[in-house]
């Protein structure tokens, strides 16, 4: 089958890959489509080999290593040199190799490809692209990250990318946290929390992220710009790396009890920012 070098083919339609496709399509790229769960588009292909019988990139948007894996079984015996396997799923840095490793024993070639950037992003062509690979590999595919990014950053060889995108996230996730602490110690003091705004404005410690997660904490909305069970996973993947090299991360341990907690009352799908029910509750 010909294929068109404007084609492209997207593994996995939750938050971010469903709002990646469209950005696609509207940019007037030719995406094909599949999801495990059948419904969330009714162009969805059958299968992901029949995704790589259509086009030469494959962008994989799925949850972790097991159902990044499961993608490579589907495609393995139709692959080809002139395949690139663009991986943005964060998974661990051992399923990462491992993945790189089965491609390249197939002929084609591999980027490993987080991203940050939530929803809203997403559905703007905002993503910033992490990349661990070889350079010519992504040149081949860099007009297609630039048609959904605001940035793409080459950070070495596969695998480098995973360790800073974990890196990111445990700063992320020990942000929030002591964001959700500091809003209790306000509000146990009887001071007006919504306030905390106009301390914070003024405030060293005021970041991009503060300013997009304490509007909503206050509200108690917790719609999912990224999920709890994706951040909680993340900071285990930093825990674990931390572990094989004999680190202590007491900060992030912290960090991942207080969204256990959350975890355990069944708050999987909501944002990170739910762990403030900690206290709220």
């Amino acid at each position: 089958m010909n294929k068109n070098s404007n084609s492209v083919g997207i593994i996995g339609l939750g938050i971010i890959g469903s709002r990646i496709a469209k950005t696609l399509q509207q940019k007037d790229w030719q995406v094909s489509v599949w999801n495990r769960t059948s419904g969330k588009d009714p162009n969805a292909l059958e299968s992901p080999a029949e995704v790589a019988r259509k086009s030469n990139v494959l962008q994989i948007f799925v949850r972790d290593g097991e159902a990044l894996h499961q993608v490579i079984d589907s495609i393995e015996s139709n692959l080809t040199a002139d395949h690139i396997i663009v991986n943005h799923a964060t998974v661990s840095l051992e399923d990462t190799k491992s993945a790189n490793e089965r491609i390249i024993s197939q002929g084609g070639s591999f980027l490993d490809c987080p991203f940050t950037g939530s929803r809203d992003a997403a559905a703007a062509g905002l993503l910033n692209y992490y990349v661990g690979g070889d350079q010519p590999t992504l040149e081949k595919v860099h007009s297609l990250l630039s048609a959904s990014s605001n940035s793409v950053t080459h950070l070495g060889e596969v695998g480098t990318a995973t360790v800073f995108k974990i890196a990111t996230n445990m700063i992320s996730a020990t942000t929030v946290a002591i964001l959700s602490e500091s809003l209790a110690v306000c509000e146990a003091a009887g001071v007006k929390i919504e306030k905390m705004s106009d301390a914070m404005k003024v405030n060293a410690c005021s970041s991009g992220l503060t300013n997009m997660k304490l509007p909503t904490m206050l509200e108690g909305n917790y719609e999912p710009h990224f999920s709890l069970k994706n951040m909680l996973k993340d900071a285990n993947f930093g825990l674990t790396m931390a572990d094989i090299e004999g680190i202590n991360l007491p900060v992030l341990k912290a960090a991942a009890q207080s969204m256990q907690s959350q975890m355990d009352k069944g708050q999987d799908d909501e944002d990170y920012s739910v762990i403030y029910r900690n206290f709220t509750d």
